[in-house]
């Protein structure tokens, strides 16, 4: 159905744009760009109705290769066999022209992928309903939100029959709602033997869904085979990449999306533990976990509150505490001690990636050092639960006969 055999992409890299004529001076020999290689003799074939994703970290390589195997870039070396139609779902703004109405659109790619107009007007209703997008079908699309675009995007994609559909990491911009959504059409179309090769970054989803994973790093293949193999090699890769950080500068080296306070103390590291005490950064639902939170204190301080907070990939806060709230004290802290606090609880999370956010506090809330999203880790089970939370239900049920009509002779 797909097969991918020694696949390389080459890029040239100049100084500046002004280098590209300078080389065409017949009487220079020295080349004046440095040769980038973006993929590395890349190999492998995909089955019929089989789901294979790949993962990696941003800039090892997985965009460009799904550019080349939907026919976007042209390989410098190998080549890309595919039997069937192929829809693609590329990065935001490919595909759509942002003049044109969302309909338009829909009828453009269609011709594009040779579906006759009478099909793409029985496929209409079935995209319209699937996208939710209300009377906006009928505005031109650069009037779209991000998420008003991938739902009509990726309706769009899976409504033409497609033998082979590529999506890359779009779902990410979309809402909880709409991702669950997508997730059983994933399966739909598992079920109707439909190939699949999708770039995610969250692991929960790629184990959840997927036969196969392969593992980018650098523009190679680090890992392929089973999707929980695969995502540990992945996890462990990056965990040794923080664990490589300068032990000396902890504050530097601590990866925050956001990070603010008054300096009082300083967070110098947060760890995600395990019942063993290993740092991890892969839980399984129900496992107990441990975060860590060692901070220095650069002034006097009395009281001070010791915060967490979970939340998962859309940003939505999942469960949050503090000494505070807990009711513990603290006590007096002087310039150059340390504080080492656990927060210790049972992960009863649902498969999905989650972050950490820590915070050293005044008790009215005002920060002395808070990290936003400083830890990333992702939570398995055998177990499909909905939501974002495994509260284990207990179902108790009973059988009844029917009750007979008390009037009948």
């Amino acid at each position: 159905m797909l097969l991918v055999q020694n696949v390389s992409k080459r890029y040239r890299l100049y100084k500046t744009p002004f280098d590209r004529i300078r080389e065409l001076n017949p009487f220079r020999s020295a080349p004046l760009y440095k040769d980038f290689w973006a993929l590395r003799d890349i190999s492998f074939s995909v089955d019929r109705g089989e789901i294979v994703s790949l993962v990696g970290p941003n800039g090892c390589g997985k965009s460009t290769l799904l550019q080349i195997i939907s026919g976007i870039l042209q390989p410098t070396t190998g080549r890309v066999v595919a039997r069937g139609r192929i829809a693609a779902l590329l990065e935001l703004g490919a595909g759509f022209n942002p003049e044109f109405t969302g309909r338009e659109n829909v009828f453009i790619n269609g011709e594009i992928m040779g579906i006759p107009r009478a099909e793409m007007e029985r496929n209409l209703p079935a995209i319209e309903a699937f996208a939710e997008i209300g009377d906006f079908i009928h505005r031109p699309v650069k009037e779209y939100s991000s998420g008003m675009y991938v739902r009509l995007a990726f309706s769009t994609a899976i409504h033409v029959n497609p033998d082979i559909l590529i999506v890359d990491e779009a779902l990410a911009v979309g809402d909880a709602v709409f991702a669950n959504r997508c997730i059983r059409k994933f399966e739909e179309l598992r079920e109707k033997q439909t190939t699949v090769l999708f770039v995610s970054h969250d692991l929960g989803l790629v184990k959840q869904l997927s036969h196969r994973a392969i593992f980018l790093l650098d523009g190679r293949i680090m890992a392929e085979g089973e999707p929980k193999h695969v995502i540990d090699k992945y996890i462990g890769l990056v965990l040794e990449r923080q664990k490589a950080f300068d032990q000396k500068d902890k504050r530097s080296n601590l990866l925050s999306s956001n990070r603010h306070g008054d300096g009082a103390s300083e967070i110098l590291n947060v760890q995600l533990l395990d019942g063993t005490g290993r740092e991890v950064g892969v839980v399984s639902s129900g496992e107990r976990v441990t975060i860590r939170v060692r901070a220095a204190f650069n002034h006097h301080r009395a009281e001070p509150m010791v915060g967490i907070l979970i939340r998962n990939r859309i940003g939505m806060d999942i469960y949050g505490t503090n000494t505070k709230i807990e009711q513990i004290e603290l006590g007096k802290f002087d310039p150059g001690e340390e504080l080492s606090i656990d927060f210790t609880f049972p992960c009863w999370l649902t498969p999905h990636q989650y972050t950490v956010t820590v915070a050293t506090q005044y008790l009215d809330g005002s920060s002395h050092d808070w990290l936003d999203d400083v830890i990333t880790f992702d939570v398995l089970s055998p177990r499909i639960a909905a939501g974002v939370t495994d509260l284990r239900a207990e179902i108790h049920w009973n059988k009844s006969a029917a009750h007979e009509d008390a009037n009948r002779p």
